[in-house]
């Protein structure tokens, strides 16, 4: 990274941002407009140099940090698990849409996606519960540990089996069913 040409062109720098946060242009209309010209212009290899110092602290701070590794892998971890919620939900079809025109596949996605955000709302909802079962039992839950749980799991999730629509079933006066005993794995 050329330090000095970003001293140089600092100016060219605080415009543009001046101008994406006061709202005067936005970020992809001059990205649009940047990526126009027949060639690159001056502006455009101030923001790239810039990108790449930014980039460049950032891996430094990542190879030196291992807390802010842990973090990112515990992140990533979560978006893998989401991956693997909407394959288990996507079980016909195996992963594939099959439909030709743009608007049907559009419509595909949208109820996969809608599906998944009932699976995570509702995971949601019990996941809270839990907690407060646990801290009514007596057990303190630590701020910390709650960036280790995600809202994806799905290995409760019946897709293929019996489904029972029993109107007997008993809701607490919070409108949820009971939780479940825990299981004893040893």
């Amino acid at each position: 990274v050329n330090i000095d040409y970003l001293k140089k062109h600092a100016d060219e720098l605080k415009r543009v941002a001046a101008s994406v946060l006061t709202g005067t242009v936005t970020a992809s209309l001059l990205i649009n407009k940047l990526q126009s010209y027949p060639r690159q212009n001056n502006l455009m290899y101030v923001l790239q140099s810039y990108g790449q110092l930014v980039k460049t602290i950032f891996i430094c701070k990542y190879l030196l940090q291992l807390p802010l590794r842990h973090r990112i892998n515990t992140q990533l971890n979560k978006g893998e698990q989401l991956h693997n919620l909407r394959v288990y939900l996507w079980f016909g079809g195996d992963g594939i849409i099959r439909k030709k025109q743009e608007k049907q596949q559009q419509v595909t996605a949208r109820c996969l996606n809608l599906l998944t955000n009932i699976v995570m709302v509702w995971n949601t909802v019990y996941i809270q519960e839990i907690l407060k079962q646990l801290q009514k039992e007596g057990y303190q839950v630590d701020e910390k540990d709650l960036e280790h749980i995600s809202p994806a799991p799905f290995e409760h999730i019946n897709r293929l089996g019996k489904y029972d629509f029993n109107d007997e079933i008993r809701l607490q006066e919070n409108g949820l069913r009971a939780l479940r005993p825990p299981v004893d794995k040893r």
